[in-house]
């Protein structure tokens, strides 16, 4: 099954289309330079497919290649990054350190 993804930035989503018909979201918010995950969902009729996999796979690819960081909120972004290590690059970390608060 073939998934066609898209950004649909008006609505910080990207889509899963199969067959044309929307078949999954994955909401975002994005900064200047990360994309949070807020929430994946598929629709009815189309769970258990691969759908949402595709979608992350097309999504995290999309990032990468505006050269952006991932911090995944969503608890399927999050289980999907740590199963793949090939993504795990894209994850975001803080670069604040803490100092001694003593000295």
């Amino acid at each position: 099954m073939q998934v066609t993804v898209t950004d649909a930035a008006e609505q910080h989503r990207y889509e899963g289309r199969v067959d044309g018909a929307l078949a999954a979201i994955a909401e975002y918010i994005r900064t200047p330079e990360l994309v949070v995950f807020t929430h994946t969902e598929v629709l009815a009729g189309h769970e258990g497919r691969g759908v949402a996999s595709q979608l992350v796979r097309h999504a995290l690819d999309d990032v990468r290649a505006q050269h952006l960081k991932v911090l995944p909120l969503c608890p399927f972004v999050a289980g999907w990054m740590a199963r793949h290590p090939d993504s795990q690059d894209l994850e975001y970390r803080s670069r604040t350190t803490l100092t001694d608060a003593t000295a």
